[in-house]
């Protein structure tokens, strides 16, 4: 497979005519050259004060974050601008962040969307780190965060289905809210597999079921009002799946109930979440009678 084809993507996607406004209002904002600016790694990842800009640079940097909205995965602060995305995604950040140490490792991050989680992975000091996710949007989102971050994070308008053709192979590897979207689940472990180096380790989340047989619900049309979930496993599904994709070491490091502390409507957000998606008079349902999202958390290892 020939990936350079496919990374011209990002280049060429600039003209498209959704995506033009974007990449032209971002390059207004990249005109703004701030050295050493002030970064926080916490919850809401920041980077620079208020008082770094002028007025007219302030209006540029509200005008360039309203124009990517939606803003989904975060929450950022740019310059004190409060970008308050749907998901909070410091909730899942933080509850992965005890199982992996990505110091001196080269890094993966599959569905990445708009960074927010590479940039958390910053403050570990990775050797290497490289985003995968195919969209326009969230590419400018990140270009916008990043060039005042100033980072060595490589963005590729990839997939997950490119991983094991791409030019190096990785120690350590994030899937978090991809699997659902695959049509073949166990290929897309194995293209994982074959992504890593010796040793390597993936850590991923998935929609789950309850349930102790080797089952999988497979949703007709929707689920919680996305079109493009396939499978939905119980916990000893997802194991063999792994199983059979070729990890070992299978931690389940916990399973999670969505809330609407974590994901909910903003005025960064698009004007349906989570609640939109639950049935009105049983919050255990989804909209269309199936058990409301439920997550797992698991690490594994590459089998030697």
């Amino acid at each position: 497979m020939n990936l350079e084809i496919l990374q011209n993507k990002k280049n060429e996607c600039r003209t498209w005519k959704n995506v033009e406004p974007w990449y032209l209002q971002l390059q207004t904002a990249c005109k703004i050259e701030k050295e050493n600016l002030s970064i926080d790694y916490g919850d809401w990842f920041s980077v620079g004060i208020k008082e770094n800009l002028t007025k007219e640079e302030e209006e540029i940097i509200l005008q360039t974050a309203k124009s990517l909205i939606p803003w989904r995965k975060g929450p950022f602060k740019i310059f004190d601008l409060e970008i308050d995305s749907e998901w909070q995604s410091n909730i899942k950040y933080n509850l992965i962040r005890p199982y992996f140490n990505l110091k001196d490792k080269i890094v993966a991050d599959i569905g990445c969307n708009n960074g927010y989680y590479m940039f958390r992975m910053l403050e570990d000091k990775p050797k290497r780190l490289v985003g995968f996710d195919p969209s326009p949007l969230t590419l400018h989102q990140f270009e916008f965060i990043n060039h005042f971050v100033k980072s060595d994070i490589v963005y590729e308008m990839l997939g997950v289905e490119h991983l094991e053709y791409y030019n190096h192979k990785f120690d350590f590897i994030f899937m978090l809210g991809v699997l659902y979207h695959r049509p073949d689940p166990v290929g897309t472990l194995k293209s994982l597999a074959r992504g890593l180096n010796s040793k390597g380790e993936i850590l991923i989340d998935t929609f789950m079921i309850d349930g102790d047989e080797e089952l999988c619900l497979t949703p007709n049309k929707r689920y919680s009002k996305i079109p493009n979930i396939y499978f939905i496993p119980t916990i000893p599904a997802l194991k063999n799946w792994l199983e059979r994709a070729g990890f070992e070491n299978i931690e389940v490091i916990a399973t999670t109930i969505t809330t609407s502390e974590e994901q909910r409507k903003t005025p960064w957000s698009f004007d349906q979440s989570l609640e939109d998606f639950l049935d009105e008079n049983d919050k255990t349902k989804t909209v269309e009678g199936y058990p409301a999202p439920k997550r797992v958390y698991v690490k594994a290892r590459k089998t030697l």
